[in-house]
C-alpha cells in the first residue's frame, strides 16, 4: 500500500474509537493519573488528559491528528509543507497561529493545558517563542519531541549538534508519550506498528543494490550564490540512508552543514535528494528553483546525477526528524528502484 493510501486508512481508522486489532494492539494499559513524564530535561505532570492543546511544529501536530486527537488541538504553528495526506479537512478546522514562529501571546491566548513542541529553538532554554520557565509560570506543561534533544546538544542554538545518531525510535517514543498523556495508548500502538511495518517493507525493497549507491540531501540554501544546506550523517537523512544501505557523501555530524557544490561534485553522489516544501523562507525553498539551478550551474550540470536525471524530490518534512521520515525511506527506496540501482 502506498504512503498516502496508508495515511488515508489511518485517517479513517482514527475517525472513530479504535477496536482492538489482531496485530497485537490492545495490550496497552490505560493511563493512570497523575502521570509524570520527563521531556528534554523538564518534568511535566498531568492530573487528567489535556483538553486544549497548542502544537508548535508540523510533525507533532500530525502525530496528534493520527492519534485521533484533532478535536483537542486549538492552534498550530511552524509548518513546512502541506498536512499529511488524508487530513486536509481536519487541519482546515484548526486555527493556524503562524506558518513559522507564533508569538507567546498567541499561544497563551488559546488557553492551552498542553503545548507540544517540535524544536527547543522554539520553546526551550533560549526559545524564540518562549522559554520553558515562561510557560511553567502559567502552569502550562510543554512536551518537546525527544528527536530534538535526546542525543543532541542545542546549547549553541540553531539546528544543534547531534551527539548520537537519530533513529525512528525517537519518533516512536513521542507517539507513545503523547498517547499516554491522552489515554489513547491503543491508538499509539496501532500507529507505531504500522510505521514499523512500512519501514521494514521499504528496507526489504532494495535489500540488494546492483552496486554501491551514494546520495546527498539538499534541504535549501540561503541564496543560490551561497553554499547549500545539506544533510550531515547523524540526522534523519543519515538514518534514511543507513536503513537502505546507501552512503551519505556528507560526513559532517552537524544536522545541516553548508558544503560547497565543488566539494559535493567531487564526491559524485549517485542521487541528489532535493527538499520540496511550501515554505518560502528562502527563494531556493522552491523545488523548481533547485532543479533549474542544478541543470544550469557550471559545476552541478556536469554531475552524472544531474545529467542522468537522478534528482529525487522529497517532502522536506521527511528530511527532518519527524513522523514523515518513514515516508522518506519509502520515497528514496522507490527512486533507487526506478533508477535501476537495485535488483
Amino acid at each position: 500500500m502506498s504512503s498516502p493510501m496508508r495515511l488515508s486508512f489511518l485517517a479513517a481508522a482514527f475517525a472513530a474509537p479504535l477496536v482492538v486489532s489482531a496485530s497485537g494492539a490492545g495490550a496497552a494499559e490505560p493511563t493512570r493519573y497523575p502521570l509524570t513524564l520527563q521531556t528534554c530535561g523538564q518534568t511535566i505532570t498531568f492530573d487528567r488528559a489535556p483538553s486544549r492543546v497548542v502544537s508548535i511544529g508540523q510533525s507533532s501536530t500530525e502525530i496528534l491528528y493520527l492519534l485521533g486527537l484533532a478535536d483537542k488541538v486549538v492552534g498550530t504553528a511552524l509548518w513546512v509543507g502541506p498536512v499529511i495526506a488524508g487530513y486536509e479537512a481536519v487541519d482546515a478546522k484548526v486555527p493556524r497561529l503562524a506558518d513559522n514562529d507564533p508569538s507567546f501571546e498567541s499561544v497563551v491566548g488559546k488557553k492551552p493545558d498542553l503545548v507540544t513542541n517540535q524544536y527547543q529553538w522554539q520553546v526551550g532554554p533560549k526559545g524564540v517563542v518562549a522559554t520553558n520557565a515562561q510557560f511553567a509560570e502559567l502552569k502550562i506543561p510543554v512536551y518537546t519531541s525527544p528527536a530534538d534533544c535526546v542525543g543532541k546538544d542545542n546549547s549553541e542554538g540553531g539546528d544543534g549538534l547531534r551527539t548520537s545518531r537519530f533513529t525512528t525510535d525517537l519518533i516512536y517514543q513521542e507517539i507513545e508519550d503523547l498517547a499516554r498523556i491522552f489515554d489513547v495508548s491503543e491508538r499509539g500502538e496501532v500507529l507505531i506498528n504500522d510505521l514499523k511495518a512500512r519501514e521494514a517493507a521499504a528496507k526489504k525493497k532494495i535489500a540488494s543494490l546492483r552496486s554501491p549507491v551514494s546520495a546527498v540531501f539538499w534541504f535549501s540554501s540561503a541564496d543560490l550564490d551561497i553554499d547549500p544546506y545539506v544533510a550531515g550523517s547523524d540526522g534523519a537523512p543519515g538514518y534514511i540512508l543507513s536503513v537502505l544501505g546507501i552512503t551519505n557523501v556528507i560526513k559532517s555530524e552537524e544536522e545541516w552543514p553548508t558544503v560547497g557544490w565543488e566539494t559535493i561534485a567531487k564526491a559524485n553522489p549517485t542521487i541528489i535528494v532535493a527538499g520540496e516544501m511550501t515554505r518560502r523562507r528562502f527563494p531556493v525553498d522552491d523545488i523548481a528553483v533547485k532543479k533549474t539551478f542544478l541543470a544550469n550551474d557550471p559545476v552541478t550540470r556536469l554531475m552524472p546525477a544531474v545529467q542522468e536525471g537522478r534528482i529525487v524530490p522529497l517532502d522536506a518534512q521527511a528530511m527532518n526528524p519527524t513522523i514523515r521520515t518513514i515516508e522518506g525511506i519509502e520515497v528514496v527506496a522507490d527512486a533507487v528502484i526506478k533508477a535501476g540501482l537495485a535488483q
